[in-house]
Formats: C-alpha cells, sequence, structure tokens
C-alpha cells in the first residue's frame, strides 16, 4: 500500500510539521517503509476551529442524513476489501481471520449506530404540558430532551485497530448524536487509520456532511494528546488504552478551567471465582475455558481473566494441574508491540519472584526478534495476594494468576478487596449460586459485567451491553464504551420551558413529527398531544 502519511483536517490532508514516525510491524522485527506527519499546533488548532464550525451545523441536520452518513461510512470501508485487514494484520500482528471479524464488528455497530439514529426515541424526550390553572401556583410547559455536546476527541487503542480506533464505537456513537470527531491516530497502526480516514472522510463528501465533522491528527508523543484533551473547543474525551495514558487525560481535562468529561476505558484484572462443588465436576473444562479465554488475541484483551479465585475442595489440584500443563504445552504468540512485549515479560517477572508466588511457564521461549510474550501461569494463597498489592494490578498479556482460598467465606473476602474492574466471572452449580448471593452482590458492586459459567472475553454489542465499570476500569462507570447505550456519552440534557411550537426541536413538538417514544406527564407514548 502506498500512503499518503498526512494528517485529514476537514476536507484536506495536511503535513505543516517536519516532524515524522514509522509504524513497526511485530511480526517482522522492523519499521516499515510509510513516513506519517504529526500534526503541529497550528493544525490541532485548525481541527478544533473546523470542528466548532460543524458541531453548529449539524445539531441541524435531521436524523435520516446522521443514519445515511453512517451507512455511507460503513460502505467505504467495506469497498476497501482486504487491503484494510492486510494493512492491520502488517502492523499488529492479530492475524487475518481476527482481522476480517473486527472489521464485521466494526461495519455492524455503524449499522447499529444507524438504526438507533432513525427509531429516535434514544433522546428521552419528556414533555409535562402546561397547567395554567393549578393551585397553589401554575405548572409551565416543560420539555426536556438531550442534545450534542459538540467536538469529541478519540483516542484509538492498540489492540483493536478497527472496532475501537478510527471508525469504532466511539466514533460512531459521537457522530450518531450529531457530534464532530477529531481522532488521535493510535501510532501502532497509522497505515491502518488512514485508510478508515480517507474512508471517513469520503463518506463526509458524498452526504453532505460539514466539513470538519471529521479530521484525524496523527502524534508520536503527548502533545497532540493533551493539546485535544484541553483545547477550549472539545468538550469530551474518548479513550482506550492504559491506566497511566486515560489517567493523564482526565487529569488534563480536569485541570481545564472548563472541566470536560472524560470516558477512558482502561482495562482491569477480570476476576474469576470458581466455587467447590463445580470444581470438583469440572475442574478440567473449566481449566480449558479459561486457558482460551487468557491466551485469546495474545492475552490483550482488555476483558481478558487475569485473576482467579478458586475455593478448595476435591478438585484445585486437578485445576491447578490442568492449568500448569496447558501453560506449559502453550506457544508464545506475537504482542502488537515492542514496549508491550517487554512491559508484559517485565511485569510477569515481577510477580512470580513475590515470596509465595509459584509459576508456570511455556516451554519454548519467546523470540524477541518477532515480539512475542511467552504464555505464564502464576499460583499464590489468599494471604499472600491479600498482602501484596502488586498481585492486584493487570499484567497485560498471556498469564493469569490463580489465588487458592481455603472456603467459599475467604473468596468472599478476598472479592472486597478487587478494585474496580470491568467484568467478574463466577462458577458455580445453581445450588452454589443460590448460597452465595453475597458473593454475587460483591462482584456486581466491583464490575460492570457479571457473568454465570462462562468467560469474559468476547462483547456482544447490543443494546444490553454495559462495558465500563468502576474506577480504575474506567474514568466513568455510569457509560459504557460498547452497545447502543455509549450514544449518552456525548449528549447533554436541555430542558425548553414555554417555549413557541415552532421552535421547539422536532422531537418535542406536539404533533410528534419524528414518531419516536416520548415520556409524556409520566406515561411513554407515540401519541401527538
Amino acid at each position: 500500500m502506498t500512503f499518503h502519511g498526512k494528517n485529514i483536517i476537514g476536507f484536506e490532508q495536511s503535513a505543516e510539521g517536519s516532524q515524522t514516525y514509522r509504524a513497526y510491524s511485530p511480526r517482522e522485527g522492523k519499521q516499515l517503509e510509510a513516513l506519517f506527519h504529526e500534526a503541529t499546533p497550528g493544525e490541532v488548532e485548525h481541527a478544533l476551529e473546523l470542528a466548532q464550525r460543524a458541531a453548529v451545523d449539524m445539531r441541524e441536520i435531521d436524523a435520516g442524513q446522521i443514519a445515511n452518513f453512517l451507512l455511507a461510512v460503513r460502505d467505504e470501508i467495506l469497498a476497501l476489501g482486504d487491503s484494510l485487514v492486510e494493512t492491520a494484520d502488517r502492523e499488529t500482528a492479530l492475524g487475518i481471520d481476527r482481522l476480517r471479524g473486527e472489521r464485521d464488528r466494526t461495519t455492524n455497530q455503524i449499522k447499529l449506530f444507524a438504526d438507533v439514529v432513525r427509531e429516535g426515541s434514544w433522546v428521552d424526550a419528556r414533555i409535562e404540558p402546561a397547567l395554567p390553572d393549578r393551585k397553589p401556583v401554575p405548572r409551565p410547559d416543560l420539555r426536556r430532551m438531550l442534545q450534542p455536546i459538540g467536538p469529541v476527541a478519540v483516542f484509538g487503542a492498540s489492540n483493536f485497530p478497527l472496532a475501537f480506533s478510527v471508525a469504532g464505537g466511539d466514533t460512531a456513537s459521537a457522530f450518531a448524536a450529531k457530534n464532530p470527531v477529531i481522532v488521535k491516530v493510535h501510532p501502532a497502526h497509522p497505515g491502518t487509520s488512514e485508510l478508515v480516514g480517507n474512508a471517513i472522510q469520503h463518506a463526509t463528501r458524498k452526504r453532505g456532511m460539514p466539513e470538519g465533522t471529521f479530521s484525524l491528527l496523527h502524534g508520536l508523543g503527548t502533545e497532540v494528546s493533551i493539546a485535544l484533551a484541553t483545547h477550549r473547543h472539545t468538550k469530551a474525551v474518548a479513550f482506550t488504552g492504559s491506566q497511566f495514558a486515560g489517567r493523564a487525560l482526565f487529569d488534563a481535562a480536569a485541570r481545564r478551567r472548563d472541566p470536560i468529561p472524560v470516558y477512558a476505558e482502561m482495562g482491569s484484572v477480570n476476576p474469576v471465582v470458581i466455587l467447590p462443588e463445580v470444581l470438583k465436576t469440572s475442574a478440567r473444562s473449566i481449566a480449558e475455558g479459561l486457558y482460551r479465554s487468557v491466551l485469546l488475541g495474545v492475552g490483550q484483551f482488555c476483558t481478558s481473566p487475569g485473576l482467579v479465585f478458586a475455593a478448595e475442595g476435591g478438585g484445585m489440584e486437578e485445576l491447578i494441574a490442568s492449568l500448569s500443563e496447558l501453560f506449559r504445552e502453550g506457544m508464545p504468540g506475537t504482542m502488537l508491540n515492542p514496549g508491550i512485549s517487554a512491559n508484559f515479560a517485565q511485569r510477569f517477572k515481577a510477580a512470580a519472584g513475590i515470596e509465595g508466588v509459584g509459576a508456570q511457564v511455556a516451554a519454548r521461549t519467546a523470540d524477541p526478534s518477532r515480539t512475542e510474550g511467552r504464555p505464564g501461569l502464576l499460583v499464590t494463597d489468599a494471604s499472600t495476594w491479600l498482602k501484596n498489592h502488586q498481585l492486584h494490578e493487570e499484567i497485560f498479556g498471556p498469564s493469569t494468576l490463580v489465588v487458592r482460598c481455603v472456603d467459599e467465606e475467604q473468596v468472599r473476602q478476598c472479592s472486597e478487596h478487587i478494585e474496580g474492574t470491568l467484568t467478574a466471572t463466577i462458577h458455580g452449580t445453581p445450588d452454589e449460586l443460590e448460597k452465595n448471593k453475597e458473593l454475587i452482590d460483591t462482584l456486581s458492586r466491583k464490575a460492570g459485567r457479571v457473568i454465570f459459567n462462562g468467560y469474559p472475553t468476547g462483547v456482544e454489542v447490543g443494546y444490553a451491553m454495559h462495558h465500563g465499570g468502576p474506577y480504575p476500569a474506567t474514568t466513568d462507570e455510569k457509560f459504557t464504551s460498547v452497545g447502543a447505550a455509549s450514544i449518552y456519552r456525548f449528549a447533554r440534557p436541555v430542558c425548553y420551558q414555554n417555549f413557541p411550537e415552532h421552535l421547539l426541536p422536532p422531537e418535542l413538538q406536539n404533533a410528534n413529527p419524528c414518531k419516536i417514544w416520548r415520556l409524556v406527564n409520566g406515561q411513554l407514548t407515540r401519541d401527538p398531544l
């Protein structure tokens, strides 16, 4: 592929600065040929000025045009064909099949938001008509709905170059809520990002969207990122990545004169609890399912199960033996980049060196020239885990830590010390689940998604999914970064009091021309007033 390597600002391509960088191919162990230009402060300013003007125009665009724009983005991405997944594979080593599936997820979630926009009820219209004769005081006419928040800065993730990147769920949901988007490219996959950025730019022109609806900026260091989070026109930030980077953006946005929301999804340990009765009968099958979940994507999923609490019982030794065998026979896999690979090896080694922790690693060593991560299992007891906070932290990569607990009560005690997490899983018989309601309640307070007798990897994109959790999993546990509900991050409520009918948004007018569900005097209805 030939890349222009420039920033996309509105309808133009721009390369004002002299600073450039190259992508790195982890499988080949070398930098790739194309040069990409880092955005200058002037280019950031230009992108935000265009976005601010576009935000005003986008508020007046009807839902049908927004839906058609989203579908045009979807079509442009599909038109890229295999060149997109081949480029992404070369930059990430995630594999062609995995990336084809991720492309499908990306285009399907764009279609989901087009459907949400067309149906229209997401705006949460609420109407309380005036009661001029009410005593002791009349009630004014009150009408409330969600309106766009303004320009949104989206930060691409390293581990999902399509689904959590340029046209991923953050961008699609922000567009659906009628907001312009400025994407900060993840430097691990700039070629992939350019291809998708070009697709969005083409769709923007084709569907008559205002210039500034979309921009794409490159930046290797922190300057562009902080500039986006602190710019006066930026009204929200969406980020998926490390806790260090997510917190840096959050803190920068909080120090603004006008603080803005930063929706940062920062990963988690995703604990799995295994109760003793189910362990007696299913130790081997649970070990196999757990191993597959841990090794999925070389352990580079934000929902990878990195922590296991198992209650002593007849199956404990079989569980440990089965996991040890599986990890010993495991094959090292190419990770996303040398930094992630090195960080994984360092953190695993440090955890394995703690007194009271045992380790089992794959028999085959990792090949540094291929940026490989070596699968590894850590095993400890509850008392060691409780007194070593280092063992509570995520090790991003193909490993998990099993904590041996003497009984279910100790499992529950340990669960109280889990930090906020995206998911929590519990394996048990129906009777065990019935007897452990307190444990289930604890896990539901710690996690955004609680799973019975399954594994956390694999996030369904739909209307009921919640992909979030208490800090440090995210910076705002009330919102999801996956599924239809993620649109609510990028809207704000506005109440119109005693407004003339013709000046109200269509969604709030008496005739209900949009034919959406509205809450009128506390009752859901599609009927006109």
